[in-house]
């Protein structure tokens, strides 16, 4: 039946971006945390991404969560002279983390969540019909 694929489908996208929501959060954890050690690297931001994949039994596309990529772009400095990882010039590598964006990203995820969860919630309308119409 062509609306239990489509309850399955945007079970895929929930379960993606559930997985998304952790990556970000993971992210807005950790975006204040200085290194280890002197010398070591702070925090690196985590990207997440997806991939789309035929599933044979489904006979439909879905979407999983993919690889967790690392953001590559500088480090954010923080001037703390006083700071046992700071450098010779009194500058403390910062994890490479905008609250902002981490923000933005986790609300995106939430309404995609949302979305998947609503269409969800219509399918399960419309088969409670379809029952009744038929025991009518």
């Amino acid at each position: 039946m062509d609306l239990l694929k489509s309850i399955a489908v945007a079970t895929s996208g929930l379960r993606s971006q559930s997985g998304r929501m952790r990556v970000i959060a993971e992210n807005m954890a950790n975006a204040d945390s200085g290194p280890e050690r002197a010398g070591a690297d702070p925090y690196r931001r985590k990207i997440p991404t997806f991939q789309r994949r035929f599933d044979r039994d489904l006979e439909a596309q879905v979407v999983d969560m993919g690889r967790v990529q690392r953001d590559q772009s500088q480090f954010r400095t923080k001037f703390e002279p006083g700071n046992p990882t700071a450098d010779a010039s009194g500058n403390v590598r910062m994890p490479n983390v905008n609250s902002l964006i981490e923000t933005m990203d986790m609300r995106e995820a939430q309404r995609s969540y949302e979305a998947n969860l609503n269409l969800i919630s219509s399918t399960r309308r419309m088969i409670q019909r379809t029952i009744d119409i038929l025991r009518a």
